[in-house]
């Protein structure tokens, strides 16, 4: 196991919680959006921009860079202020999510933003397109790792299940997917619309290797994502345990914070909470 750095931690975990704060004034300025999910999935996606991808935001099409997909893009707040802070577009556009004539659409657009690997928003298809990208590095002799964030309720789709067993019949051990398993999904619980479980063994039974962590412990994160830079045999699905709407206590564990904005009272109760979060 990699040795974790503290300090790196406590700078990722902080990293983190001002993500989240951009999330909700996005959200809130827009008045409209996704904020359950995309907060649920902060703690990773901020790893993995600064501290596990290997990219470059002065060169976004860099042939040899990891690939992230995520396919469950209507929590693309989330992936638009990660790419801002890292630099790959002004922070200026953050403040235009979903307006007219602006780069940051409501769900991601690879054609308008730099940075974004895949188009997404029509759920079951970012499997497939990351089993593309991870086929064609094999087949080009490259070496960059392909991730791909998944939500639990998106997996209902067909087309997820055929992407995984064509990852196991190519043997991609270059491809990653994450999933998101806060358990809420558009209009309920996930086992109360459709049961996932047996989850881990599903996954094992079409060949990948499976990993189970807190998707909010940040040491948990790094270790899995450090292990399998290092090493990885088949394709492997990281099964992060989340809390939707995560940060922001009305916004916990609530299906209605799926997709809608915040008003006033609301706003300044959450960014509150999230700046007092340690």
């Amino acid at each position: 196991m990699t040795k974790i750095n503290n300090a790196r931690v406590l700078e990722l975990k902080k990293k983190a919680k001002e993500i989240r704060v951009e999330i909700i004034k996005m959200i809130y300025k827009a008045q409209s959006g996704h904020p359950g999910g995309s907060l649920s999935a902060a703690d990773i996606v901020t790893a993995l921009y600064f501290e596990i991808l290997n990219i470059d935001p002065n060169h976004p099409n860099w042939e040899e860079r990891d690939r992230f997909i995520l396919s469950k893009g209507h929590a693309c707040p989330v992936w638009y202020v990660c790419l801002a802070e890292k630099g790959f577009f002004p922070k200026e556009n953050l403040a235009k999510l979903r307006k007219i004539g602006g780069i940051l659409q409501g769900h991601p657009d690879m054609c308008k933003v730099p940075g974004l690997d895949m188009t997404t928003g029509s759920l079951g298809q970012g499997l497939s397109a990351g089993v593309g990208m991870a086929l064609g590095a094999k087949t080009k002799g490259l070496k960059f790792i392909t991730y791909v964030m998944l939500g639990d309720g998106e997996i209902n789709e067909g087309q997820v299940w055929e992407a995984a067993m064509s990852a196991n019949k190519f043997k991609l051990n270059n491809l990653i997917a994450i999933l998101d398993y806060n358990n809420l999904q558009l209009d309920g619980r996930c086992n109360e619309v459709m049961p996932l479980e047996p989850l881990a063994d599903k996954w094992r039974s079409f060949g990948w290797d499976v990993k189970e962590i807190d998707g909010h412990n940040m040491c948990e994160i790094l270790n899995v994502f450090y292990e399998l830079k290092k090493h990885q045999e088949k394709p492997t699905i990281v099964i992060a345990h989340t809390v939707k709407g995560k940060g922001v206590s009305y916004m916990e564990n609530q299906v209605d914070w799926h997709g809608k904005a915040p008003n006033e009272e609301q706003f300044k109760q959450a960014i509150k909470e999230l700046e007092a979060n340690k």
